[in-house]
């Protein structure tokens, strides 16, 4: 293994460019090594930043260098389990966009993939990598608010263009697999919980879930929060317990939609902020990962976890009310 970690990509997709590309390159031990892209100029595009990278226009012959240690994958949410197995299958580490998978039960097979390489896979959830939601968890754990009574959340943002992939039901699209993950991944990994009884509201339009509204019971808290893709951009998350509460101001795209930070009301009636100012989370995600590769360093987000979260959409989708 070298010192620093060979990422290849697959696909050529916006987050790739914006986000993750930027984030393998600016991360600890890992750079950019080489790009496969089906569309004719758009690999060539994405590497345009970095240096010495090899372009590929097919994934298996990616898949097949010798010279890729990690691969991560972007692709359009039906094909994640396939290249993830492909991926594995070649000798690959893979961090796959998420959802790495539609059902949960098809997370068991890629578990049992994983298992039989020797190799690291996971989801892409960066927010559980950011060290806000590491001070959630533990200020939870203190008891800083008494006992977590209820989680409330919201994300938005719009999107009616019939031609963008999120609108588009053959390719695995809709609200919950796009952003009502985050809700639930961020209350499951603040208190280690998961829900017991699910019901939820869809709006659906041209086979998507445009719109939900989620109500949860957990061990030990209820929680509510909605997801749309017809509304105003806005995302929050509140935590509230018998003591005070927390808000989480940009729980999920902190940077891009304000400033991380923490609104906490603890027992003792203060108000305070705690800020997190430079802090990029898909930074933070890859440096983990190439630890995780390097050094055998614990991984964050494992595909346990992940089953959990998506185990959790299911329940939304199946206990929707006609």
């Amino acid at each position: 293994m070298t010192e620093s970690v060979r990422w290849g990509v697959l696909g050529a997709a916006k987050i790739a460019k914006e986000w993750l590309c930027p984030a393998i390159h600016n991360s600890t031990a890992g750079h950019v090594a080489a790009i496969a892209s089906r569309t004719p100029g758009k690999a060539e595009a994405l590497a345009r930043p970095y240096r010495d990278v090899a372009l590929f226009d097919d994934y298996e012959a990616l898949l097949a260098s010798p010279d890729i240690d990690a691969v991560y994958i972007p692709l359009p949410n039906g094909e994640h389990v396939e290249w993830t197995r492909r991926a594995l299958a070649a000798g690959k580490h893979v961090l796959c966009e998420k959802p790495i998978a539609l059902k949960s039960d098809e997370i068991d097979g890629l578990i049992a993939a994983r298992d039989a390489s020797g190799l690291l896979a996971a989801e892409a959830f960066m927010v559980v990598h950011h060290p806000q939601w590491h001070r959630v968890r533990q200020l939870l754990a203190e008891g800083a608010i008494g006992t977590l009574r209820h989680v409330q959340g919201g994300f938005s943002f719009f999107n009616d263009d019939p031609e963008n992939i999120r609108n588009d039901a053959a390719q695995g699209g809709g609200a919950l697999r796009d952003i009502g993950v985050y809700p639930s991944v961020t209350a499951r990994f603040a208190t280690s919980e998961e829900p017991e009884k699910v019901r939820s509201q869809i709006t659906w339009e041209r086979g998507i879930d445009a719109t939900a509204r989620v109500w949860a019971e957990f061990p030990s808290f209820t929680m509510d929060f909605y997801v749309s893709m017809r509304m105003h951009p806005y995302q929050h998350m509140l935590f509230h317990g018998t003591d005070g509460w927390i808000s989480v101001k940009t729980p999920f795209n902190a940077k891009l939609y304000g400033d991380d930070v923490l609104e906490v009301r603890d027992r003792s009636g203060a108000v305070r902020l705690e800020r997190f100012p430079l802090v990029d989370h898909y930074v933070e995600q890859i440096s983990a990962f190439n630890a995780s590769v390097l050094t055998g360093a614990d991984y964050p987000c494992t595909l346990e976890f992940s089953r959990g979260n998506q185990r959790m959409i299911d329940m939304i989708y199946a206990g929707a009310e006609d």
